[in-house]
């Protein structure tokens, strides 16, 4: 299943990496595969969701987070998270640390976007 795409809405190009629902091995996977499309953008350019609704973590899928939140991180405008209560809040603060980024986190994907089109920081 093909978890990154590209989306529309409000007239913005969003990033989507759908990561919802996944398993470890299948989150690592899919988590992997994101740098492979931001980095292809110019610096400063994608709006990026991820959304990780359902999905469980441990702690070798928070270290793939870790590394592509370092990755992605030039070629990033603003990005969002959902989460579902799913990760620990200590080890959203490790990849938050580790990627020296603010990552906003939100319950639904709505309130994401929303974020996401708007002109708050």
């Amino acid at each position: 299943m093909e978890r990154v795409s590209q989306i529309e809405f409000r007239n913005h190009r969003i990033l989507l990496a759908d990561c919802s629902d996944c398993g470890p091995e299948e989150l690592a996977a899919a988590i992997d595969d994101v740098p492979r499309y931001v980095t292809r953008e110019p610096l400063g350019s994608v709006l990026l969701l991820a959304d990780f609704s359902r999905s469980s973590f441990n702690k070798q899928t928070v270290e793939h987070l870790k590394l592509a939140t370092v990755f992605d991180r030039p070629h990033l405008k603003k990005a969002a998270w959902v989460l579902t209560e799913n990760l620990d809040r200590t080890l959203y603060e490790s990849v938050r640390t580790f990627s020296n980024r603010q990552i906003p986190v939100f319950s639904t994907r709505e309130k994401a976007l929303e974020y996401l089109v708007s002109d708050q920081s």
